[in-house]
């Protein structure tokens, strides 16, 4: 079992940066499926950001291409999003997603039912 706290999230002007980390604890060895994700009351949930921690292979949805970048610290194991150029459209609750089954990196870095195990949600709002 593996489980994921998330944190960082806050509030922000628009341009501004903020942070998010996801720490993971209990059974985390093997290779590691892990995302970033958001979802706005009434809305469906969407992929922002993913990685292949083995070999740092990653995917952005194309609403933060470039204004987002995902790494992690294998060490730590900890996952970042950074978070640049906010806009007023990135409020929501992010959550961060793992998954250590090797099929994980094929069935879609995005998709949401790529991941078994989900932290509990940090809020990021940006005002206008």
């Amino acid at each position: 079992q593996v489980q994921l706290v998330d944190s960082g999230g806050g509030s922000v002007q628009s341009g501004g940066s903020l942070r998010l980390s996801c720490a993971a604890s209990g059974n985390t060895m093997g290779s590691y499926c892990m995302g970033w994700f958001r979802q706005v009351p009434g809305k469906e949930r969407e992929g922002a950001a993913a990685t292949y921690t083995i070999d740092d292979r990653t995917a952005y949805g194309d609403s933060v291409r470039g204004r987002f970048t995902i790494s992690h610290d294998n060490a730590k194991n900890v996952l970042y999003l950074q978070m640049n150029s906010l806009k007023p459209e990135d409020t929501a609750v992010y959550y961060c997603a793992a998954d250590q089954r090797e099929e994980c990196a094929y069935a879609g870095l995005l998709r949401g039912k790529s991941y078994k195990y989900w932290g509990q949600g940090t809020q990021v709002t940006v005002s206008s």
